[in-house]
Formats: C-alpha cells, sequence, structure tokens
C-alpha cells in the first residue's frame, strides 16, 4: 500500500459552498494573493550525496518561477518536501499556490520514491539532508533567487517525511532563513517504540510502501534500514544499533543546533506523531532563543487536512512566517500558541467548523487542570498468546472514514475491548462541561507472575447517551519490568497520556481502560494474567485560551459571515428538513408497507449510454427471486440503484412502501453484497463484522454475530486475519456481513462466486431457509442451473428491459424437447434426422437422445421410431432454466446497450 501523508493542498483551501463565496466576496475577501503568472521547468538533477559525497543520485524536479523574477528582481525560493511514499506531484498544488504569491518554488521526489534514484534512508543527514543542501547549491546559482549577502533566501516546508527533512536540513545548513515543518516526529524511537512498546501497524505501513522486484523484502529500503526493521519486527524490540540508526533521522539529537524561525504545525487526530513528537520539537528548537510559534490543529495522519476553517488558518499563519522572514514584509509574527476543536457543521451542513483558540506561549503538555476521581477495585486481566484476539483503538490512516464518527475520528469511535483482557476506573458524571487540552496523567499499579507485562492505558469520554470513545484513538503503550507478584506490594507509577484537545459534556463521565493486547501494537506472545489498579484521580490538563477574532489569524469579518451562514444555514437546513418530512410522509404508498420492493419504471442514463431503459418487477416476502441477464442487462446497474448508490433517471424503487433515494433510512432493512466484499485486511472476520456493526449505531445484541457465523461456516478461521483469506473465505464472510441483523430484505450479487460446489449446495439451504419467516431475498447470478434449484421465482433482464418474470416454474414451462432412451442410438438418430418438424437431435449419454421437436407432437415422433423397428424403453420432457432463458434473449448473451 502507497502511503500517501496528508498534506495542505490548494484545492481544499479553495473548496467550499458557493454560499460562503459570495457571502466572503462581499465583504472584502481581497487578502486572499492576486494569482500571479509563473512558469514550470521540470528537470532530472543529479547531486553528490552519501557520507563522503562519493554517491550520485539523480533527483525528479520542479521549478515553479513566477515570471517576474529576473536578475533585476530575484525572488525568494522555497524548498518544498513531500510526504512519505509521495513525489513531487503529491505536492504541486501547494507548489503553485506559492508561486502565485511571489516565490521561487523547488519541490522534488526524494530519492527512493518515484523517478528519483537512490534508497530511503529515513531523513539521513548523510543522504536525503544532503540531497536537499545541494539542491539550495542549485538555486544560490541562479541569478533570479533573492540573496542575503551570497547565500540564497530559502525556506524549507513539508509534512511529515518532509517536515522532518526541513528540521534536519535547518540544523545542517544555515542558510535556511525558515522553516515550517507540519506532523512530523521528533524522536523516530519514540514514535514507533513509545513507551518500549513496537507501533507494528503504522512500521508496516511505512516498509510496505515501496516496491523492488529485485528486494521484495526491503523494497528500495537501505540496506541496514531494513535490517533494522526485520529485526525489530521480529522481536518487538530495539538493539542500541537500531535505535541508533533511527535517531540518526531523528531531529530530537540536532534540535540545538536550528536558528531558523520555525513554525511547528501539529495534528491533533495523529496516532503516527501525535502533539508530544511537536511539543518536543518545540521546547528543543526555542531554548536557543529561536523564534517558535506553535500550531496544533484538528486533523493529522489519522485526521487528514482538518475541516476548511482549520486549512484556512494554517495556511494564514504559513503565509505570514514566509512572508516575514523571507520577503521581510509586516512585523515578527507573535510566538503566541493556537489550537482548535470541533465547533459545528459549516454552512452547507455537511462538514464540520472548528473554533479556534489562543495563548501567548506555547504552555507545553502537561498543563494544570481539574483532578477527576475513578472509582473500581485492582482487577486481573489476561494477555492472549500472541497478542490475539486484541483490542481496537486506532486504525493507520483512517481520515477517509472518519466522517462515520464525528469529531473523535474512526478509531475513537469503533474502539473495541475484549472481554477479559481490560479494567475499566469509571468517574462519576461530570457535573459541567469538560475542556481538556494537554496529556492527562494518572497513577497505575501493576503486579505479574512473570515480572513484566505490556499495556495499553486509555481515555474514555462515555457519554451519558451514546458509545464510549477515545478521543482520536490516541493511547499509552507502556513496557514494564521488575513488577511484584503480588498487587499490595506494587509501586504507584505516574503513566502521561497522549495529549489531546476534547471537551467532555455535563453528564458524561470519564473512563480509564487498561488493557494488554491492542491490534496497532507488538504483544508479548507468552499467555499470562496481570492485576491492576488505578490510584485516586486522573488530572485533566486545560488552557486558558481565548477565542481568535483579530487580523493576525482570521479575519473578523469572515468569522462573523461565517457565523451568519451557519445561523442561516441552520434555518434552511431546518426548514427543508420539515419539507422532507411532510415529502416523506407523501411518499410512503400506505398499500405497500408489506412488500419488500417494488420496482416501477426504472431508467438509469447515462451521458451516451443508457444501462437500463425500463425495468419493472416486484419481490414478496418468502420469495428468493432471481435477477438474470446476460452481461450488459442492467443488473449491476438496477442493484446499484437499489442501494441508494446511485439515482435512477426515471422511475421509482419502493422498500416497504417507501421511495428510496440514496441513504434512505429504509436501507436500514436492507442487507447487501453489491459489487464485492471489502474488508480491513490486518483484522480477523469477527473483528471485520464487529466494527462494521458498530459503524450502524444499532446495538450488539440486534446483530445476531452468533448466526452470522453459522451461516459464514468458517469455523475458526473466523478470527483469523481476513488478509489470509481465500476469495470463497471473504465471499462467505460478506454474506455473513449482509445478513447481520437479519434485515428483512437480503440482496446479493454472485453470492456463489468463489465456492466451491460443497458450499454452493449449503448456500442454497441457506437463502431458501433465510426467505421464511416473513422475509425475502434477491440474487443476481449467472449460474442458472443454482438459480433454477435455489429461487422460487426468477426476473430475466435483456437490453435494460425486463423480458419475463414470475416463478420458476412457469418461466420454464411446456418442454420443447424430450429425453428419448432407446434400444439403438444410431438407428434412432438417423430416424428423427429425416423427420419434418424436429430441429435438432443429440446424444445424452448411454442410451439417452435429447430431441428438439420444436412442436411436432411427441405421438409422432415415438410413432416414427416403433415403425422403423427401435424400441423406445422410455420417454420424458425435458426443458431447463438454461433453455428458457436462451429462448428468452434469443441466444444472445453478449454485453449490449443502447446509444441514447
Amino acid at each position: 500500500m502507497r502511503i500517501r501523508l496528508p498534506r495542505l493542498s490548494r484545492r481544499q483551501i479553495i473548496a467550499g459552498a458557493v454560499g460562503f463565496v459570495l457571502v466572503a466576496g462581499l465583504i472584502g475577501w481581497a487578502a486572499a494573493p492576486t494569482p500571479k503568472s509563473y512558469r514550470t521547468t521540470e528537470q532530472m538533477l543529479p547531486v553528490k550525496t552519501g557520507p563522503d559525497d562519493a554517491a550520485e543520485v539523480t533527483l525528479d524536479t520542479t521549478l515553479y518561477l513566477p515570471k517576474s523574477a529576473s536578475a533585476s528582481s530575484p525572488v525568494p525560493a522555497i524548498l518544498l518536501a513531500h510526504g512519505f511514499g509521495g513525489t513531487k506531484r503529491s505536492v504541486d498544488s501547494d507548489a503553485r499556490l506559492y508561486a502565485e504569491q511571489g516565490y521561487a518554488v523547488l519541490a522534488w521526489t526524494a530519492q527512493g520514491f518515484g523517478r528519483s534514484t537512490g534508497e530511503i534512508h529515513l531523513d539521513s543527514p548523510d543522504w536525503e539532508v544532503k540531497d536537499a543542501q545541494r539542491l539550495i547549491d542549485w538555486l544560490a546559482g541562479r541569478a533570479d533567487i533573492a540573496r542575503n549577502g551570497t547565500d540564497p533566501k530559502v525556506a524549507a516546508v513539508g509534512g511529515s517525511y518532509g517536515g522532518a527533512l526541513s528540521l534536519l536540513l535547518a540544523a545542517q545548513d544555515s542558510r535556511v532563513d525558515a522553516i515550517v515543518p507540519m506532523i512530523t516526529w521528533n524522536d523516530l524511537v519514540n514514535s514507533f517504540l513509545p513507551g518500549g512498546v513496537f507501533k507494528k501497524q503504522w512500521a508496516g505501513q511505512f516498509f510496505g510502501a515501496t516496491e523492488n522486484p529485485a528486494s521484495p523484502q526491503c523494497g528500495r529500503f537501505a540496506a541496514d534500514l531494513c535490517r533494522a526493521y526485520l529485526d525489530i519486527a521480529t522481536t518487538g524490540k530495539a538493539t542500541p544499533a537500531a535505535e541508533a540508526l533511527l535517531r540518526k533521522s531523528s531531529p530530537s539529537a540536532v534540535l540545538d543546533r536550528i536558528k531558523a524561525p520555525t513554525l511547528l504545525i501539529q495534528g491533533q487526530v495523529d496516532t503516527l506523531f501525535p502533539l508530544s513528537e511537536g511539543d518536543a520539537n518545540a521546547r528543543g528548537i526555542a531554548a536557543n532563543g529561536t523564534p517558535v510559534r506553535v500550531a496544533w490543529f484538528t486533523g493529522g495522519h489519522d485526521g487528514g487536512t482538518g475541516p476548511q476553517s482549520e486549512v484556512d488558518r494554517l495556511r494564514l499563519l504559513t503565509g505570514q512566517w514566509l512572508d516575514h522572514y523571507l520577503k521581510g514584509n509586516g512585523a515578527a509574527p507573535a510566538n503566541s500558541f493556537t489550537y482548535s476543536r470541533v465547533s459545528g457543521l459549516n454552512a452547507q451542513g455537511r462538514g464540520l467548523v472548528t473554533a479556534a483558540s489562543k495563548v501567548d506561549s506555547y504552555p507545553g503538555l502537561n498543563t494544570s487542570g481539574p483532578a477527576v476521581g475513578l472509582r473500581g477495585p485492582a482487577q486481573p486481566i489476561a494477555n492472549p498468546p500472541d497478542g490475539n484476539p486484541a483490542a481496537i483503538s486506532s486504525l493507520p490512516l483512517a481520515a477517509g472514514l472518519s466522517g462515520l464518527l464525528g469529531s473523535s475520528g474512526l478509531a475513537g469511535g469503533l474502539s473495541q475491548e475484549i472481554p477479559g483482557q481490560h479494567a475499566d476506573f469509571v468517574s462519576e458524571p461530570l457535573g459541567a462541561t469538560l475542556d481538556v487540552a494537554g496529556s492527562p496523567r494518572v497513577q497505575i499499579r501493576v503486579a505479574s507472575p512473570t515480572g513484566e507485562a505490556t499495556l495499553f492505558v486509555k481515555l474514555y469520554d462515555v457519554p451519558a447517551n451514546g458509545s464510549p470513545t477515545i478521543p482520536d484513538g490516541l493511547i499509552a503503550p507502556i513496557r514494564l519490568t521488575g513488577l511484584p507478584k503480588n498487587i499490595a506490594d506494587a509501586v504507584p507509577m505516574t503513566v502521561i497520556l497522549p495529549a489531546v484537545v476534547h471537551r467532555f459534556e455535563a453528564g458524561s463521565a470519564v473512563r480509564v481502560t487498561i488493557a494488554t493486547a491492542d491490534t496497532a501494537y507488538w504483544s508479548p506472545s507468552d499467555p499470562a494474567v496481570y492485576t491492576v489498579a488505578v490510584d485516586g484521580a486522573i488530572t485533566m490538563p486545560a488552557i486558558a485560551g481565548a477565542p481568535i477574532a483579530n487580523p493576525d489569524v482570521v479575519w473578523r469579518y469572515v468569522l462573523a459571515g461565517l457565523i451568519a451562514l451557519i445561523v442561516i444555514g441552520l434555518i434552511v437546513a431546518v426548514l427543508v428538513a420539515r419539507g422532507r418530512a411532510r415529502r416523506v410522509d407523501r411518499s410512503v404508498a400506505t398499500d405497500l408497507v408489506d412488500m419488500p420492493l417494488v420496482v416501477r419504471g426504472l431508467r438509469k442514463e447515462y451521458k451516451n449510454f443508457v444501462a437500463v431503459s425500463k425495468v419493472d418487477f416486484t419481490v414478496s416476502r418468502g420469495q428468493v427471486v432471481g435477477l438474470l441477464g446476460p452481461n450488459g442487462a442492467g443488473k449491476t446497474t438496477s442493484l446499484r440503484v437499489l442501494m441508494g448508490l446511485t439515482r435512477p433517471t426515471s422511475g421509482e424503487i419502493l422498500v416497504f412502501g417507501h421511495r428510496l433515494l440514496p441513504g434512505a433510512p429504509v436501507l436500514s432493512r436492507v442487507g447487501a453484497l453489491v459489487e464485492g466484499p471489502g474488508f480491513l485486511p490486518h483484522l480477523t472476520g469477527a473483528q471485520n463484522l464487529e466494527l462494521y456493526w458498530r459503524a450502524t449505531g444499532r446495538p450488539r445484541a440486534d446483530a445476531h454475530f452468533e448466526e452470522a457465523y453459522d451461516i459464514a461456516g468458517l469455523g475458526t478461521a473466523v478470527h483469523r486475519r481476513v488478509k489470509t483469506y481465500s476469495h470463497g473465505m471473504r465471499q462467505r464472510l460478506a454474506i455473513a456481513q449482509a445478513m447481520l441483523g437479519l434485515p428483512e430484505l437480503l440482496v446479493l450479487d454472485e453470492p456463489t462466486d468463489g465456492l466451491d460446489p460443497p458450499q454452493i449446495a449449503e448456500m442454497r439451504k441457506v437463502l431458501r431457509r433465510y426467505a421464511t419467516g416473513g422475509r425475502a431475498v434477491l440474487v443476481s447470478s449467472h449460474l442458472l442451473a443454482e438459480v433454477e434449484q435455489t429461487c422460487t421465482d426468477v426476473v430475466v433482464m435483456h437490453k435494460g428491459e425486463v423480458v419475463a418474470a414470475g416463478p420458476v416454474d412457469d418461466i420454464v414451462g411446456d418442454s420443447p424437447s424430450v429425453q428419448l432412451d432407446v434400444s439403438d442410438v444410431d438407428a434412432a438418430e438417423k430416424v428423427l434426422e429425416e423427420l419434418d418438424g424436429v430441429r435438432s437431435v443429440s446424444w445424452s449419454g448411454g442410451k439417452g437422445l435429447v430431441v428438439d421437436i420444436d412442436g411436432t407432437p411427441r405421438a409422432e415422433v415415438v410413432a416414427a421410431l416403433v415403425r422403423a423397428g427401435v424400441g423406445i424403453d422410455r420417454v420424458t420432457p425435458r426443458r431447463r432454466l438454461e433453455d428458457a432463458f436462451l429462448s428468452l434473449v434469443g441466444g444472445d448473451t453478449k454485453a449490449s446497450g443502447e446509444r441514447s
């Protein structure tokens, strides 16, 4: 999997609703930069690199240069570095924005990625950092780049992999005038082995990000890094040599050398490089008197760029920083600290908006705050063998799914604890809202029969109504040694939890959970039972920040306009919702509320193509209906409309009397497998089903997991990781997922795909059994024999239309052919081939012949054979669904469609 670490793109900045753009224009969005003309030049640049400059690599570069730049009018430069797994194309939109603002921007693909040669050394000072120095040399040789004396005016900007590069480059090259590192690391040892526990999921994402046929195990990584990773991944521990190698690529060792003014941007929703990494960088750089400004935002490796308001805020901070330190414009930006939390919905009601706050100076993570008492006795918890099963706290790169669970992030919302493997310590319901900003601290005691333990300490928000969540999926792994066997002899130790910005509402409880295994981390393989306890209270840090409403971070009038738009949007949303509610009431066909599915006049057009021209059919309770048709008949398109995945051009679909639209509530009564299964490969089958059900927000008891496991028929394999499954096993798991909750209407697209004959036979029984008790099944399949044996009814489609629908027996109808068992096959064939009206004769094995009599009376066929002296043992009418199907479609099984 290629990792594309989040970046702040220009497209995300300018994206927004039409209403916002209009209001922004009216209130004077004149502060946005006026686009300037620029040109781009792509070049493969060879550079000397390596510890002794003895190696040479070729870097794929692009220079974005304002057309106004010249020797008489030079411009400052920005080195723009991409994230891990990316290339120079990953930062193209940012580069263009900076070029429009009057900067020369040099973007390049780091060695080991894309078209650049070389190997990945993880921002080694001897390799990637030296490469960047050679790029500064190249800029220094251009007359159109502005200078400080003989040195070029240059800043280094980048996120994640590129952010660490900017820090290490500034420490190694004094020519760098300013840096803006974002969502990056301080110490790779601490990042990948926090608390001494290996962060296996994230490490696997990194080391699985490159391909190299010549080295399938190491990809394009340097050999020393590959050996270190394989060793750590095997043992769960880092040797001193491995730690030294990782620290060589860590800014932590060189922060005292950084003199370039630094704007540090760190994400609050980031299980890879959490706020503690940015905090260590900020404190280390500021200790030398270097100007440092810190900004947190509601995004990160697990949260993306955050809402649009966050992108705008960070863009403005970055612009101010570069304009002053590179162009000399304006007063020096204050070294204040800004952070934010989600405050509501945007003007369109679809995205989140944040409320930012500011304090005069960066307070760090361990600020003071109230103590919240926790209740609970000392409790035993089991460490499972090989760390399986394991709790779920975070999923790497979960930004794309975070919308499922709101501001808490995907991982926090889908957290799952394993019974017997965790202990909970819970507070009384809070009497007032509690805003947390920083690292909570709690004292725990631990006893272990082995003297060692690996534990995961988590902070939960437990609302009065709703599911508990881990804020941003952040947890504290700890590896302990020298533990007593008895909890009474255990010495209290302070655990510093990851820093969060989170609001605990009044009435919610605070819960500290201590668990033994987590999917994101390495766990000891030997089973053991530990005893854990929490002493007293948890300290919840707070920051007394002032809401931002001044020109140095956000325009006052824009903020007022946004508030006005939100109010207007809420009013409009209420009115629209009421209107929709009234329409929904009228859209229910009361005479069809007990009918699972009614399709009327369905038509779906694309630009130059009609996929479905006219489809009408019904599915009643107790039926198993087969949807048949050659490729291109419109089956899958019809199913996609049925599932609300696309809108019809005309016609309607009613599910239990409700007219179907994308996202319609009635879809909760439908289970489906359409266009193949999709699962998280690193989780087990059972964990995937659990996560899917939790995402629905429905009670666990309603899922009927045991019935689903029985349907899947995977046995103990349901507790294996899905990446080890065969195609057929994935298909069975997908069918079980569709049946979770025992939906009243089940829609399956090719459910027997990948199943072997015994499994197909069992699936027949499952589907027929499922339709009993008032439920219904619609199944699309190309296996006509299976449909004939499984379904009670069929719908045959051809060229976007229904050409037949009804019970299977009715569709099969009268026989156009007969099966004859005769005494002499050769003689019978000769007689029948000469008989008028017989269309075809074919041997079916043994003494059998299949004769297409094409309407000729059977008595005439039999009489002709008897007259010729051929004995007849049996005459059997013969017609299969396949015969009927071919007859209905005229033998045309090719994909087809209608041009509009």
